[in-house]
């Protein structure tokens, strides 16, 4: 076999392989011979198709099979050969596959690049300290009462914060308008779910009044049509409504799994879980301020292009997902374009290429006593912890997720001995505030 490499641009290869004709006939003619003993043909025996008539029934359709598999099989010994790291799958492109002459072709690929070794002693870290207080648990109390309260009818006035079933007509210049109708609809009043002025518009309003509504549809809404519309909404009130928070009784705390114990243990639940939480909120910014150092560290490393489509591509899946069974109906190319996700999966490309060069400049491995606490973790919050733990033990891949997680874990532990880190003050709340994206922070 001959293999030629040629450097075309950055990452870029060209790999130019020759592979003798003997061992693309000789392939062939093995599998015509044993097609020969099973196959039937009108005016022949079976087992008795001479070669010759194989050759002219089957002879391509078998040589183009074998021609694929021969360049697929001869491009991993050439690589081997030339102790290349292709970064994706190859363009394959024949160039001579005439029968009884060399096989020849070109493929094109990039290359994973060389990780260059860094120095992260100049790596800093801000680690935040906080704690669980009596306040916060008295708050994520207030918050789950919430979560299974109810809407109890009142004879008043709809205020901010109350539920009213409303019926409404919407018309713009007389004339009414698709999805501006509708009868017996609840709307929970400072949702803003409804155009700006709507929700505000019917605070002060009882059960069988009524009340038109001029407004302007935002210049950014979503339908053409309605974007700045100046619009009407006839609006009358069915009933008002007020939100009642569940009682701190037995029937709440069974709902949160606590059955023996009373108010009590049901705090003390709650406070193990936010505890829980906190740990592992303190954890996970610290691991991403590493890997955010890691990546600014290698901003120069080129990254081959297969690598960000890899990432863009399962970025996309995990949106579509998102949408359900939605997805089946939307234009997908079109509503998540490329260029959405580049900057994000180029991040991932880089972070994925640099965190394996040191794992393995570092020979760190995921430490089997550490998987498994890991897996307790996870499987503390179920009513059946050790359930869970065997089925992370008996599921392969889903070890190897926690696996990776482990030794991901490993490394920022190494790299956070190298780094000068620390401590800063901080609250429940703080800690555990959903962090905006930094363009988001600059607009």
């Amino acid at each position: 076999m001959q293999v030629s490499l040629q450097t075309t641009s950055g990452l870029e290869r060209k790999l130019t392989v020759g592979v003798p004709a003997e061992r693309v006939d000789k392939e062939v003619n093995v599998r015509l011979q044993k097609a020969s003993k099973t196959v039937r043909l009108d005016g022949f025996r079976p087992g008795k198709v001479p070669m010759k008539v194989m050759k002219q029934r089957f002879g391509a359709g078998v040589r183009q099979e074998v021609l694929q598999e021969v360049m697929n099989q001869s491009f991993s010994e050439a690589i081997t050969q030339e102790n290349i790291k292709p970064a994706g799958m190859p363009s394959i492109e024949p160039k001579n596959i005439q029968e009884g002459a060399d096989l020849e072709y070109v493929a094109t690929f990039e290359i994973l690049p060389e990780v260059d070794t860094k120095d992260y002693s100049s790596m800093t870290i801000e680690t935040p300290v906080a704690d669980v207080v009596d306040s916060d648990i008295d708050k994520m109390i207030e918050t789950l009462r919430e979560q299974q309260s109810s809407w109890e009818e009142v004879d008043r006035a709809a205020a901010q914060g109350d539920q009213v079933n409303i019926n409404y007509v919407g018309t713009k210049d007389g004339e009414s308008f698709e999805g501006g109708t509708a009868d017996n609809s609840p709307l929970e009043l400072g949702s803003n779910r409804m155009i700006p002025g709507f929700e505000d518009g019917i605070i002060g309003l009882k059960a069988g009044e009524e009340k038109v509504l001029s407004l302007s549809f935002p210049e950014n809404y979503h339908a053409e049509e309605l974007k700045g519309a100046a619009v009407e909404f006839a609006v009358s009130v069915n009933t008002v409504a007020e939100k009642k928070l569940a009682e701190l009784n037995d029937e709440l705390f069974a709902k949160f799994g606590v059955n023996e114990g009373g108010e009590a243990k049901f705090r003390e639940d709650v406070a193990t879980n936010m505890k829980r939480e906190l740990e592992n909120a303190i954890k996970s910014q610290v691991k991403n301020q590493v890997m955010d150092a890691l990546v600014a560290a290698h901003n120069d490393l080129q990254i081959p292009q297969a690598l960000v489509k890899q990432e863009i591509t399962a970025l996309k899946q995990q949106m579509v997902q998102q949408f359900g069974a939605q997805a089946e109906s939307l234009d997908i190319d079109s509503l998540l374009p490329d260029d959405m996700f580049t900057e994000q999966a180029d991040r991932r490309a880089r972070l994925g290429l640099v965190l394996h060069h040191y794992i393995g400049s570092e020979n760190l491995t995921a430490d089997p006593d550490k998987v498994k606490e890991a897996i307790e973790g996870i499987a503390a919050p179920y009513d059946d912890p050790q359930e869970v733990i065997n089925y992370y033990y008996g599921n392969q891949q889903q070890l190897q997720q926690v696996q990776s997680v482990v030794l991901e874990d490993a490394a920022v532990e190494k790299l956070m001995a190298q780094a000068t880190v620390t401590d800063k003050a901080s609250s429940y709340e703080e800690v555990m505030a959903p962090k905006a994206p930094p363009e988001a922070d600059e607009e």
